[in-house]
């Protein structure tokens, strides 16, 4: 029971403070609606608790606090609150400007929010559980595809380091599939019912990292609201920093402060805030010649290194580009069925992919999109991807080649190479000398004349 003040109530208040009461009570039921409609936010009824309860108490801040706190701030008040959450029980801090007294109207306000902030994490935990269902369920993304050897050792990886909380470095080209092994390392740990939080930090400003990752108290500064950084979003999930190697030098040492300590301030805050977090990072350069050539802090290399993933690029992956292929046509399906044919598995399969994964998904997004019939032919794919193809095979099938044909002229390209050395062009290509001599006599000759009997 808290204690309530009887010099803080007076007569001339009571009126006015009745009808803030009211108000105050409907702002606090209205943030727990807020965490039954927010689907795609689990904890957005816990910051709009925050919120409206420094609102009506005209507190500095208020935190909901579910793991072992830091020094408290002074004038900072603690009250427990009714659940059992994380390493201790969860309170709520309220941090005033000064020193004051609690007055009836006060304490009743806070003995309802901790009740409510009771209803709020069980919200959470029961939110996150189901958001993480739909996820797995709604989520567009492909998963890790391929029965090659290389796609096989990554995923004999995945499973090591998921039974893990150690911080993971995912390295591999633009499009090659960081993201998907970051999900599948979240989805295998004992986290996966936790929130899995995805930021490119490529794609932050460089005077907003520190508020978009660590969080910023209210009245930092001028119209500016509190709220939670990544950090804390994912708490008891993962948190994915993908472009990790774009990170000025200033958000490095930040990001090694965090990663040491698994505790974090926020912008304009009075101390640090424990997370329970699981780090994997990701960067398509590899971060040993970023170090070596002084754009990569060292001390924070040695901490992301030792539990690394290598995602490999397609090209290197080749047997795994028609299935692919198949999968993603699979899953436009409900638009419309394509067969893919001969060619074009051929042009695939002689495609270079700098692009890797995401250029054959757009790839064949533009074949379900534009595709005149239900069989996707080499017409069907983009121009850049019949380089080489184009010019050498497509000519040929038009002008119906012969396998004699496709012969003379390989045996010509092979005694070119060896420097039109006959003995050398025969061991290459595994024929005996006559029977080059016969590919050679085939090429000179111009099509359409008769060679006699063969």
């Amino acid at each position: 029971m808290l204690e309530r003040d009887p010099a803080a109530m007076s007569s001339d208040s009571y009126g006015r403070r009745a009808t803030e009461r009211r108000r105050g009570a409907a702002a606090l039921m209205a943030a727990v609606g807020a965490g039954i409609t927010l689907g795609s936010e689990p904890r957005a009824a816990r910051e709009r608790l925050e919120e409206e309860l420094r609102s009506t108490l005209r507190a500095r801040s208020v935190i909901l606090r579910d793991e072992p706190a830091p020094l408290l701030a002074p004038n900072t008040l603690c009250f427990d609150v009714p659940f059992g959450y994380g390493d201790g029980r969860a309170r709520l801090e309220i941090l005033f400007e000064t020193p004051r007294p609690l007055d009836e109207w006060s304490c009743q306000v806070i003995e309802a929010a901790t009740q409510l902030a009771a209803m709020i994490l069980e919200l959470e935990r029961a939110t996150g559980r189901l958001m993480s269902g739909v996820r797995r369920q709604a989520d567009g993304a492909a998963p890790l595809i391929g029965s090659s050897e290389a796609i096989r050792r990554v995923r004999e990886r995945i499973e090591r380091v998921a039974a893990t909380d150690f911080t993971i470095l995912i390295e591999g080209e633009s499009g090659s599939g960081k993201e998907l092994v970051a999900r599948q390392v979240h989805e295998l740990s004992r986290r996966r019912r936790g929130p899995f939080v995805a930021v490119n930090c490529a794609a932050i400003v460089e005077t907003l990292l520190e508020a978009e990752l660590f969080g910023i108290e209210d009245r930092t500064a001028t119209g500016v609201r509190g709220r939670r950084g990544k950090f804390e979003h994912a708490h008891d999930g993962t948190l994915f920093l993908d472009e990790v190697s774009d990170l000025s030098a200033a958000a490095q040492a930040k990001l090694l402060r965090a990663i040491q300590d698994f505790s974090i301030e926020r912008v304009g805050g009075y101390g640090t805030r424990r997370v329970n977090t699981r780090i994997v990072v990701a960067t398509n350069r590899p971060l040993a010649g970023l170090v070596a050539d002084g754009r990569f802090r060292m001390d924070l290399y040695y901490r992301l290194i030792g539990v690394e993933v290598q995602v490999p690029p397609l090209r290197e992956r080749r047997a795994d580009v028609v299935e692919l292929a198949q999968y993603f046509l699979e899953r436009h399906r409900g638009f419309r069925t394509l067969q893919l044919s001969q060619a074009a598995v051929d042009a695939l399969l002689a495609y270079h992919w700098p692009g890797n994964v995401r250029e054959l998904e757009r790839v064949i997004e533009r074949a379900v999109a534009l595709a005149g019939s239900d069989r996707l032919e080499v017409d069907d794919l983009p121009p850049a991807l019949l380089t080489g193809y184009e010019h050498i095979i497509l000519p040929s099938i038009r002008r119906q080649d012969t396998m004699r044909e496709w012969a003379a002229r390989y045996a010509r390209l092979v005694l070119e190479r060896c420097q039109n050395n006959k003995r050398r062009a025969c061991r290459e290509l595994g024929i005996s000398y006559h029977t080059l001599q016969g590919h050679l006599r085939y090429g000179a000759r111009p099509r359409g004349l008769s060679s006699g009997p063969q």
